[in-house]
């Protein structure tokens, strides 16, 4: 069959292209930006790729268009689609008709820390032998792309597990349920519920609404993993559960961790009144903590014995952009990180302060995620940021609120800078050796870290030596 995917070069929607050349199909997809890593990794794959969303890229027409969620009315790819009767279908509808039907399904839902739990828990069911199919909205270190169909060959990929990461987002132009109502879990980890997606969500309400279709779905020899910490989560199920329910936490839960560092890379892990053992990884964070504990006990409810995986967590690798490191230069660390909430900010800086002490930290901070642009997260974006030294917070000039608002509760710990050159410029002259400089940001940031690393090279550090 012969493919059309409009949106290709998305995190999901290039993962969903994967999937579908492993089935066998002929696959090609159009985007308003072709460009790597996504267009890399697809082209290798053999998937053609078109530039922009033109109507003559559906000429002639495929057997079949598959419409990711960027797609909107007034395309003109779109109208003559729509025009032309040609048969189309959104991207999670296709994924649970064709990849998830008939096998044991593993999601993981929430606010935050959808990528790094979905990426561990495909790690522990590969260490466990599964061979477990994925699709992440990253690049999981410990794999080679961000989806395959798993299993010992594409003929046989639905006697394994897979394990997706699932969306609260809207699934398309036409169809305004959440991406998760597609994928039909047996397991569903729900991580945390908090407001997010100010473009399509009016409240909170309205995302724990979604949230319990969800829940409709899950059955009943199934298994609810759910964050016991998280008061909108219990809100959820109280509106009806119909599935067993595990819970996780640090101070509460059938799963829990004692810290044995500061900084989470070590901890203790409890099930009931039972030790389990102690892990040692690469991560950082009370947040991370709870993703560990989460993804260990979905993997427990596949089928998997929990102490043999803890070993597995030390081989761990994070998806790229999850405080990956950039460089190391002249005593200035430099790290690149998708946060863009504030509650993953203030936890993020909250993990990385337990690991340096005293050693200043900055963050340069780009507000570009729809509910950050539309200022929903402004009030508390200065609170989050409290473990920051100093903060260059971009405002671009289509900012359409002012970031002042946020610069001036940091008390002279924050700046703001109109473009990402003049972001750079000040980051060069006010960073100092021992200084950990974190990126954050959910889009590219016009490759500010590893130009910023470059400029480190060029040109030491103006600032002296941290105190």
């Amino acid at each position: 069959m012969r493919l059309h995917l409009l949106g290709i070069c998305g995190t999901f929607m290039g993962g969903a292209a994967a999937l579908a050349r492993e089935l066998g199909h002929d696959v090609e997809g159009s985007d308003a930006n072709v460009y790597p890593p996504m267009s890399d990794q697809l082209e290798a794959l053999g998937i053609t790729l078109r530039q922009g969303y033109r109507a003559e890229h559906l000429q002639p027409a495929p057997d079949l268009t598959i419409v990711g969620n960027a797609m909107k009315r007034g395309l003109p790819v779109i109208e003559y689609l729509l025009d032309e009767r040609l048969p189309y279908i959104s991207g999670p509808q296709w994924l649970g008709e064709n990849v998830l039907a008939a096998r044991d399904t593993l999601i993981v839902a929430g606010t935050h820390g959808k990528t790094t739990t979905s990426s561990l828990l495909a790690h522990l069911l590969e260490q466990a032998g599964l061979q477990p199919g994925f699709l992440i909205g990253g690049v999981p270190g410990n794999f080679e792309g961000s989806a395959r169909l798993g299993g010992p060959e594409p003929a046989r990929a639905a006697e394994a597990p897979f394990v997706i990461e699932a969306d609260e987002y809207d699934t398309a132009f036409f169809d305004k349920r959440s991406k998760f109502v597609h994928y039909r879990p047996r397991i569903a980890i729900l991580n945390n519920l908090e407001y997010d997606h100010a473009d399509i969500f009016p409240d909170v309400a309205a995302i724990q609404r979604q949230f319990h279709h969800l829940v409709r779905i899950v059955p009943g020899n199934g298994r609810l993993i759910v964050n016991a910490e998280d008061a909108r989560l219990a809100e959820v199920l109280d509106m009806g559960c119909w599935t067993p329910v595990e819970t996780f936490g640090i101070d509460a839960g059938h799963w829990r961790a004692r810290l044995l560092t500061d900084d989470g890379s070590r901890f203790e892990v409890r099930r009931g009144d039972a030790v389990l053992g102690a892990i040692d990884w690469p991560l950082l964070g009370r947040h991370n903590v709870m993703n560990a504990l989460a993804a260990l006990a979905a993997a427990t409810a596949q089928g998997c014995d929990p102490v043999a995986l803890l070993p597995a967590f030390s081989a761990f690798a994070n998806v790229k952009r999850r405080m990956e490191t950039i460089a190391e230069i002249d005593g200035v660390h430099v790290y690149d990180d998708f946060a863009h909430h504030p509650t993953a900010i203030a936890t993020t800086l909250a993990g990385l302060r337990a690991k340096v002490g005293d050693a200043r930290i900055v963050v340069a901070l780009e507000p570009r995620s729809n509910s950050m642009r539309q200022g929903a997260h402004a009030e508390a974006l200065a609170p989050s940021l409290a473990d920051a030294d100093q903060v260059v917070f971009l405002q671009r000039p289509n900012l359409p609120w002012d970031a002042v608002k946020v610069t001036s509760a940091l008390q002279g710990r924050g700046h703001v800078a109109p473009s990402v050159d003049a972001l750079l410029e000040a980051l060069r002259f006010g960073v100092r050796r021992g200084d950990r400089v974190v990126f954050m940001s959910n889009g590219g940031f016009e490759n500010a870290p590893r130009r910023f690393a470059q400029m480190l090279r060029a040109h030491p550090p103006m600032g002296g030596d941290a105190p």
